[in-house]
């Protein structure tokens, strides 16, 4: 007996990829804006405060992120929605605190750190993050949309195979 998705190749994807493909896709995405944004931060800082500086490419970041996460990571195939951009930027809020955080913590410790130690704090921060990111939008965010596309999905295939 055939499966009734035997027919159609994408009907395994359309419910997104499983956790550890998702997890990779949101490192190399995620991390990869990391990188830039702990060099673009610091830049920024020179001429602003440092906070400010990390709140304007936190935002920038995580507009960016959101849109890649759910064309990429979450294979959504379209541009992220308000709601999805909202529920991001939430956890992005926590991030910016968390990164934040650290950096106070490491200027309250060493008052004049070097460029790479405070890329150090603030990747590690960033990492630490990034991992609580990626469950709020895997298990939150996007989850409703891969369970709300599986549905239709298998309701025109009852009506095709009729």
């Amino acid at each position: 007996m055939k499966s009734p998705q035997s027919h159609n190749p994408q009907a395994a994807t359309v419910a997104g990829p499983g956790a550890l493909a998702s997890f990779i896709r949101f490192v190399i995405l995620g991390g990869g804006t990391g990188v830039l944004a702990s060099f673009a931060v610091p830049l920024l800082a020179i001429s602003i405060p440092w906070a400010a500086a990390n709140a304007i490419i936190t935002v920038a970041t995580t507009l960016l992120c959101t849109e890649l996460h759910a064309r990429y990571t979450f294979t959504q195939h379209r541009s992220a929605t308000w709601r999805e951009h909202w529920q991001s930027a939430g956890s992005a809020t926590a991030a910016y605190l968390t990164t934040s955080l650290a950096i106070w913590a490491l200027h309250q410790i060493q008052p004049s750190p070097s460029l790479l130690t405070e890329q150090t704090v603030y990747l590690t921060a960033s990492a630490l993050a990034g991992t609580a990111r990626f469950l709020i939008l895997r298990l939150y965010v996007f989850t409703s949309r891969r369970a709300q596309g599986t549905r239709p999905l298998t309701q025109q295939q009852s009506v095709l195979a009729a």
